[in-house]
């Protein structure tokens, strides 16, 4: 089974992001290169699923570039957000914007230090590619509405086993702790 839930917040702090973890490294360099993404802050990023978390960055940069938007960027606290909130929905079995411990997206990212303007959070279980999970958001309205939404500037994702539970965190920098 297969499900997804987009979530989406103009408060004035953090900024989710997607993060993503999928078992996989070869390649990392190359695919890394091709999202715009050095292998060595991919790597450092991602650890184990940098592959992935690269192939679903240039998959959503790809996406923008269609309609005219800038790529993201891959923000390293949005990414800690994003994993730790998969690893929490895997280890619960419960696709949900809500933690086993109350929290919302903005307190995950937050929490894992990002200034943020804005925020979107996409979540999804039971996808076992980038692609295919990048499929499954973009024929969602509500998911799709957070990819392509101009203002965003960055992103982290997250992907945890077993269930395949992804989550990309997207952000705007709060301009005031920006400069």
């Amino acid at each position: 089974m297969r499900k997804h839930h987009a979530k989406r917040s103009r408060r004035r702090t953090a900024l989710a992001v997607v993060a993503l973890g999928v078992v996989g490294t070869l390649g990392i360099a190359e695919t890394a290169e091709a999202a715009g993404v050095s292998s060595a802050a991919a790597s450092a990023v991602f650890g184990a699923h940098a592959k992935e978390a690269a192939r679903l960055l240039k998959l959503v940069n790809s996406a923008r570039s269609a309609v005219g938007c800038s790529p993201l960027t891959l923000n390293p606290k949005l990414t800690k957000a994003a994993r730790k909130h998969s690893a929490d929905m895997a280890s619960h079995r419960n696709m949900s914007h809500t933690g086993s411990d109350g929290s919302d997206p903005g307190d995950r990212i937050t929490h894992a230090g990002y200034d943020r303007s804005a925020y979107g959070e996409n979540v999804a279980y039971g996808y076992t590619t980038p692609e295919s999970v990048m499929a499954g958001w973009m024929n969602s309205p509500g998911h799709r509405r957070n990819i392509l939404d101009c203002s965003f500037k960055e992103i982290g994702v997250g992907l945890a086993q077993p269930g395949n539970y992804w989550t990309q965190d997207f952000g705007q920098p709060d301009r005031q702790s920006a400069g």
